[in-house]
């Protein structure tokens, strides 16, 4: 029933919490996680997610259902704390977040966008949906088009590459951290 060979001994039964992508109303950070089937880096989002503030994960069709056995423990409980949106098509999804008022950022590793330059210019202080694709493929040409901006994440190192949840983990408390400075009233220094 724990669906591993040496589960924690622990065991709950609880409700679904399915939201409908209409409930995710006045959000100021969301994460979109499109065609991401690895339960594991779908878990560890979300809890990133939730970390980060975050008011939403949104997991599009084709995506890992966020109930799966390994994708409840790599959340380690965030999935009860903010609402999950499940089996969207993103484009709904992208229209749905846009008529909220938020932008939408699509990471990829060729972006026309640097991290640290929107960082720098304050871009990152509006609500912001970002948009995450699987770790080996990335997002789509589809899915890039839906965005406002293509952003990669400067690495100066000799890695060819952020896995999934390092790269939401980068971009969600950059915006967290935008975020926080417009709220406290901080201005930024050079």
């Amino acid at each position: 029933m724990g669906e591993t060979v040496t589960p924690q001994g622990v065991l709950g039964v609880a409700a679904l919490l399915d939201v409908p992508i209409a409930q995710v109303r006045s959000p100021r950070l969301v994460a979109v996680l499109d065609r991401v089937n690895d339960p594991g880096n779908a878990g560890t989002v979300l809890r990133t997610a939730d970390a980060a503030g975050a008011d939403a994960v949104v997991l599009t069709e084709g995506s890992v259902d966020p109930h799966n056995g390994k994708c409840v423990r790599a959340t380690a409980g965030s999935l009860w704390h903010l609402p999950v949106v499940s089996a969207v098509p993103l484009p709904d999804a992208v229209e749905h977040l846009r008529g909220q008022d938020l932008q939408v950022l699509a990471t990829s590793g060729s972006g026309e966008h640097d991290l640290d330059d929107l960082v720098d210019a304050g871009a990152l202080g509006a609500p912001t949906a970002w948009l995450f694709g699987p770790e080996a493929a990335g997002l789509s040409a589809d899915a890039l088009a839906l965005a406002d901006r293509t952003v990669r994440i400067p690495i100066v190192g000799r890695a060819e590459s952020l896995n999934l949840s390092a790269a939401a983990a980068v971009c969600l408390y950059a915006t967290r951290r935008a975020h926080r400075e417009i709220v406290v009233g901080r201005t930024r220094q050079p």
